[in-house]
């Protein structure tokens, strides 16, 4: 990975913890539920040691982190990233570290054989659509002038 000045590493089984405490302040910002922190540092955990979960931490703090999942590609032979979740700590937002985090999980990806990556985002979060923007993610199917893409979720 790049050297930035935020200082960014990827996250072991041992910064669960951290990476749950994180995790938990997206939740909470963005209002969306979260199980109790230590039942996900457990299963932030078991996903680090099965490879189903790659974290980044940005700071010292630490202050951000980026979670991935791959998947393989069915119309091609790599690996396609899946960046879950980017956050940063509201206090060190427009500093650069979302756009290490982004620039170290794509360097991430790309070690890792991944070949395209996608996400998602709310609307309303003009900050995260514009980092993704300059950093040439499209919303756009096959280009500028294509139709717009939409994400669709539910619960089964």
């Amino acid at each position: 990975m790049t050297t930035t000045p935020h200082a960014i590493r990827q996250a072991t089984v041992a910064d669960a913890p951290e990476l749950a405490r994180l995790l938990e302040d997206f939740n909470t910002e963005f209002d969306e539920v979260t199980p109790e922190r230590e039942a996900l540092a457990e299963r932030i955990a078991e996903l680090i040691e099965a490879d189903e979960l790659m974290g980044l931490l940005a700071g010292d703090g630490p202050d951000g982190f980026a979670h991935l999942r791959f998947r393989p590609g069915v119309t091609t032979p790599g690996l396609e990233a899946y960046l879950e979740e980017l956050y940063v700590a509201p206090r060190l937002r427009g500093q650069g570290m979302g756009r290490a985090l982004l620039d170290a999980a794509m360097a991430a990806a790309r070690e890792r054989g991944a070949t395209r990556m996608d996400l998602g985002t709310s609307v309303d979060d003009t900050a995260a659509i514009g980092l993704y923007e300059a950093s040439g993610f499209t919303n756009r199917e096959g280009g500028p002038d294509g139709p717009l893409m939409i994400y669709y979720e539910r619960d089964l």
